[in-house]
């Protein structure tokens, strides 16, 4: 039985990202944990987040679980949803300036505050509801998953990947952003798989039947 571990450091949607798992996992035991040892010992691993990136940073450093991600994200499929997509970047802007796990080159930044669509109404911040996703190249995890799904976010700041190469797809708000990010064995979305209906089934299923 292939086990699936989800990170559990007190800050994410754990209960939802687990049901999903296990709903489109055929023969996988999902775990939420916070133990070193048992997300080692997982053959995939999923890292989700919500709320602020020195949060994560600090609780992530009590917990012992810096290196544990580091490994994880050299050696076994690894999936970063959220603010688990900007704690593998090198920086954030949030709170002035963090250090984050650097897994992937780049930053974090915020929306610009006066952000208006093509009809001159004003966009809110956070960015939050459905938006059109439009994948930049093909992979595994994109299978079955037409350009422009809909996927469901909630967030106020953005990846700024370093490498072009590591962006996976972009969305628009108003202008175009990194909103998902791929490489080696990680994969990150900015958005919510399990808040997502089917396309984000889809994609956690695709996620677990992936081999880097």
């Amino acid at each position: 039985m292939k086990r699936i571990a989800v990170i559990d450091y007190g800050m994410g949607n754990l209960h939802s990202i687990a049901k999903a798992l296990q709903h489109v996992g055929d023969r996988c035991q999902v775990q939420v944990t916070a133990d070193p040892q048992a997300i080692r010992a997982a053959e995939r691993v999923v890292f989700p987040g919500v709320g602020a990136i020195a949060d994560c940073m600090a609780a992530l450093t009590r917990l012992g679980l810096v290196a544990v991600i580091r490994q994880v994200a050299r050696d076994r499929p690894l999936l970063g949803i959220c603010l688990g997509l900007q704690a593998l970047l090198e920086e954030s802007e949030e709170g002035g300036r963090v250090r984050c796990l650097g897994v992937l080159p780049g930053r974090v930044v915020r929306f610009p505050d006066a952000l208006h669509d093509d009809r001159g109404r004003r966009l809110k911040i956070p960015h939050m509801g459905w938006n059109q996703v439009y994948p930049t190249r093909s992979h595994p995890v994109w299978e079955g998953i037409d350009d422009g799904t809909r996927f469901y976010f909630v967030h106020s700041y953005h990846a700024v990947p370093a490498r072009e190469q590591d962006v996976a797809a972009i969305c628009y708000y108003p202008d175009p952003f990194a909103c998902a990010l791929a490489r080696d064995n990680v994969f990150a979305v900015q958005f919510h798989p399990e808040k997502s209906q089917w396309a984000g089934l889809r994609l956690l299923q695709n996620f677990l039947r992936w081999t880097p």
